[in-house]
Protein backbone atom coordinates (compact mmCIF):
# COMPACT_ATOMS: atom_id res chain seq x y z
CA UNK A 1 0.00 0.00 0.00
CA UNK A 2 1.22 3.65 -0.64
CA UNK A 3 1.83 5.94 1.80
CA UNK A 4 2.91 9.00 0.29
CA UNK A 5 5.87 11.20 2.52
CA UNK A 6 8.72 13.67 2.30
CA UNK A 7 11.74 14.61 3.35
CA UNK A 8 13.42 17.74 3.48
CA UNK A 9 16.76 18.75 3.85
CA UNK A 10 17.37 21.86 5.80
CA UNK A 11 21.15 22.10 5.46
CA UNK A 12 20.33 22.29 1.42
CA UNK A 13 17.35 25.08 1.98
CA UNK A 14 18.43 28.17 1.22
CA UNK A 15 15.04 30.15 2.67
CA UNK A 16 14.62 31.46 -1.51
CA UNK A 17 10.67 30.78 -0.94
CA UNK A 18 10.66 28.99 -4.49
CA UNK A 19 8.71 26.25 -2.90
CA UNK A 20 6.06 28.52 -1.44
CA UNK A 21 5.66 30.71 -4.53
CA UNK A 22 4.97 27.43 -6.76
CA UNK A 23 2.66 25.78 -4.27
CA UNK A 24 1.06 29.42 -4.76
CA UNK A 25 0.70 29.09 -8.13
CA UNK A 26 -0.13 25.67 -8.78
CA UNK A 27 -2.72 25.47 -6.01
CA UNK A 28 -4.13 28.76 -6.95
CA UNK A 29 -3.68 29.75 -3.25
CA UNK A 30 -5.75 33.41 -2.70
CA UNK A 31 -3.78 36.59 -2.25
CA UNK A 32 -2.26 37.03 1.28
CA UNK A 33 -2.67 33.24 2.18
CA UNK A 34 -0.39 30.43 1.96
CA UNK A 35 -0.16 26.78 2.65
CA UNK A 36 3.55 26.63 2.52
CA UNK A 37 5.73 28.78 4.45
CA UNK A 38 9.47 28.96 4.96
CA UNK A 39 10.18 29.94 7.95
CA UNK A 40 13.52 31.69 9.21
CA UNK A 41 15.84 30.72 12.24
CA UNK A 42 18.71 32.62 13.17
CA UNK A 43 20.46 36.23 13.27
CA UNK A 44 17.51 38.01 11.86
CA UNK A 45 16.21 38.13 15.36
CA UNK A 46 19.37 39.17 17.58
CA UNK A 47 18.12 37.50 20.46
CA UNK A 48 17.65 34.20 18.35
CA UNK A 49 20.91 34.51 16.72
CA UNK A 50 22.79 31.12 16.01
CA UNK A 51 26.53 31.52 17.01
CA UNK A 52 28.06 34.54 18.29
CA UNK A 53 29.27 37.78 16.53
CA UNK A 54 31.02 37.56 13.83
CA UNK A 55 30.45 33.90 13.55
CA UNK A 56 26.32 34.08 13.18
CA UNK A 57 24.26 31.39 10.90
CA UNK A 58 20.92 31.66 10.02
CA UNK A 59 18.81 28.64 9.04
CA UNK A 60 15.32 27.78 7.47
CA UNK A 61 11.95 25.53 8.15
CA UNK A 62 9.85 24.72 5.29
CA UNK A 63 6.93 24.15 6.95
CA UNK A 64 3.23 23.02 5.22
CA UNK A 65 0.40 19.89 6.14
CA UNK A 66 2.50 17.13 8.00
CA UNK A 67 0.32 14.45 6.79
CA UNK A 68 0.16 13.15 9.71
CA UNK A 69 -0.57 9.39 10.43
CA UNK A 70 -2.84 9.84 13.25
CA UNK A 71 -3.66 13.66 12.31
CA UNK A 72 -4.79 15.83 15.22
CA UNK A 73 -7.22 18.03 12.80
CA UNK A 74 -9.47 14.94 11.47
CA UNK A 75 -10.28 13.74 15.03
CA UNK A 76 -11.81 17.14 15.75
CA UNK A 77 -13.61 17.77 12.59
CA UNK A 78 -17.26 17.28 13.49
CA UNK A 79 -18.63 16.69 9.81
CA UNK A 80 -15.85 14.07 8.70
CA UNK A 81 -14.55 17.15 6.11
CA UNK A 82 -11.10 16.06 6.87
CA UNK A 83 -10.15 12.79 5.99
CA UNK A 84 -7.04 10.32 4.91
CA UNK A 85 -7.20 8.76 1.14
CA UNK A 86 -6.04 5.55 0.57
CA UNK A 87 -2.37 7.27 -0.48
CA UNK A 88 -1.82 8.40 3.17
CA UNK A 89 -2.63 12.21 2.34
CA UNK A 90 -4.47 14.06 4.98
CA UNK A 91 -7.06 15.92 2.49
CA UNK A 92 -10.32 18.08 3.00
CA UNK A 93 -13.57 17.24 1.14
CA UNK A 94 -14.67 21.54 0.69
CA UNK A 95 -18.47 20.57 0.01
CA UNK A 96 -18.08 18.97 3.91
CA UNK A 97 -16.41 21.99 5.67
CA UNK A 98 -18.61 24.03 7.83
CA UNK A 99 -16.21 26.36 8.31
CA UNK A 100 -15.68 25.81 12.01
CA UNK A 101 -12.18 25.86 12.42
CA UNK A 102 -11.70 23.51 14.88
CA UNK A 103 -8.84 21.72 12.41
CA UNK A 104 -6.97 25.00 13.07
CA UNK A 105 -6.99 24.74 16.49
CA UNK A 106 -6.16 21.06 17.01
CA UNK A 107 -3.13 21.51 14.13
CA UNK A 108 0.19 22.07 16.21
CA UNK A 109 2.15 22.89 12.70
CA UNK A 110 -0.46 25.51 12.40
CA UNK A 111 -0.71 24.51 8.84
CA UNK A 112 -4.02 25.50 7.77
CA UNK A 113 -5.04 28.86 6.43
CA UNK A 114 -8.82 29.67 6.26
CA UNK A 115 -10.84 31.55 3.87
CA UNK A 116 -12.45 34.42 5.49
CA UNK A 117 -13.38 36.33 2.27
CA UNK A 118 -14.51 35.07 -0.97
CA UNK A 119 -10.59 34.55 -2.50
CA UNK A 120 -8.80 37.68 -4.35
CA UNK A 121 -5.95 36.89 -6.72
CA UNK A 122 -3.46 39.34 -7.52
CA UNK A 123 -4.64 40.92 -10.77
CA UNK A 124 -1.88 39.38 -13.02
CA UNK A 125 -2.42 36.61 -11.33
CA UNK A 126 -2.65 32.87 -13.87
CA UNK A 127 -4.80 30.19 -11.45
CA UNK A 128 -2.87 27.35 -10.92
CA UNK A 129 -3.43 24.02 -12.08
CA UNK A 130 -7.23 23.18 -14.03
CA UNK A 131 -7.18 20.21 -12.03
CA UNK A 132 -7.29 22.08 -8.70
CA UNK A 133 -10.73 22.87 -7.26
CA UNK A 134 -11.40 26.13 -6.23
CA UNK A 135 -12.11 27.18 -2.48
CA UNK A 136 -14.85 29.30 -1.92
CA UNK A 137 -15.30 31.93 0.96
CA UNK A 138 -15.80 29.85 4.50
CA UNK A 139 -13.77 26.76 4.26
CA UNK A 140 -10.25 26.04 5.86
CA UNK A 141 -7.54 24.72 3.18
CA UNK A 142 -3.75 23.79 3.58
CA UNK A 143 -1.27 21.74 0.90
CA UNK A 144 -2.38 18.64 -0.32
CA UNK A 145 1.04 17.43 -1.26
CA UNK A 146 -0.02 18.36 -4.74
CA UNK A 147 -3.20 15.50 -5.08
CA UNK A 148 -3.80 16.23 -8.81
CA UNK A 149 -0.32 15.79 -9.95
CA UNK A 150 0.91 12.94 -7.62
CA UNK A 151 -2.53 11.03 -8.47
CA UNK A 152 -0.78 11.00 -11.80
CA UNK A 153 3.23 9.90 -10.90
CA UNK A 154 3.94 13.53 -10.80
CA UNK A 155 5.85 15.10 -7.50
CA UNK A 156 4.50 17.52 -6.32
CA UNK A 157 5.33 21.45 -7.39
CA UNK A 158 7.63 22.34 -4.45
CA UNK A 159 9.53 19.12 -5.32
CA UNK A 160 10.12 19.87 -8.73
CA UNK A 161 10.57 23.59 -8.32
CA UNK A 162 13.05 23.44 -5.41
CA UNK A 163 16.55 24.85 -7.04
CA UNK A 164 18.58 22.81 -4.59
CA UNK A 165 16.73 19.69 -4.54
CA UNK A 166 15.80 20.15 -0.97
CA UNK A 167 12.40 18.04 -1.13
CA UNK A 168 12.65 14.24 -1.67
CA UNK A 169 9.20 12.97 -2.18
CA UNK A 170 8.05 8.95 -2.80
CA UNK A 171 6.53 6.12 -0.93
CA UNK A 172 7.00 5.75 2.64
CA UNK A 173 5.77 2.26 2.38
CA UNK A 174 8.41 1.54 -0.03
CA UNK A 175 11.77 0.87 1.42
CA UNK A 176 13.65 1.21 -1.65
CA UNK A 177 11.88 4.46 -2.25
CA UNK A 178 14.55 7.31 -2.31
CA UNK A 179 12.73 9.03 0.38
CA UNK A 180 12.57 5.84 2.78
CA UNK A 181 16.91 5.20 1.94
CA UNK A 182 17.03 8.99 2.93
CA UNK A 183 15.20 9.52 6.25
CA UNK A 184 16.82 6.13 7.12
CA UNK A 185 20.21 6.95 6.63
CA UNK A 186 20.41 10.85 6.90
CA UNK A 187 18.69 10.08 10.59
CA UNK A 188 15.24 11.88 8.98
CA UNK A 189 13.41 13.55 11.91
CA UNK A 190 9.53 14.53 12.82
CA UNK A 191 8.73 17.79 14.19
CA UNK A 192 6.81 17.98 17.12
CA UNK A 193 7.15 14.05 18.23
CA UNK A 194 5.96 14.63 20.95
CA UNK A 195 2.47 15.01 19.99
CA UNK A 196 1.98 11.93 18.85
CA UNK A 197 0.88 12.88 15.59
CA UNK A 198 3.59 10.85 14.04
CA UNK A 199 4.51 13.01 10.72
CA UNK A 200 4.68 11.93 6.99
CA UNK A 201 7.10 14.93 6.26
CA UNK A 202 10.60 14.10 7.76
CA UNK A 203 13.18 16.50 7.92
CA UNK A 204 17.04 16.00 8.02
CA UNK A 205 20.19 17.81 7.99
Amino acid sequence: MTKYGMAINKTRCIGCQTCAYACKMQNGVAKDMRWNRVLTEGCDVPDGALGQYPTLSRTYLPLACQHCENPACQKVCPTGATYKDDQGRVLIDYEKCIGCRMCMAACPYNARVFNWEEPVHEPDFVYGDARVAERAKGVAEKCTLCKERTDEGEEPMCVKCCPLGARVFGDLDDPESEVSKVIATRHGYQLLEEQGTRPQVYYYE
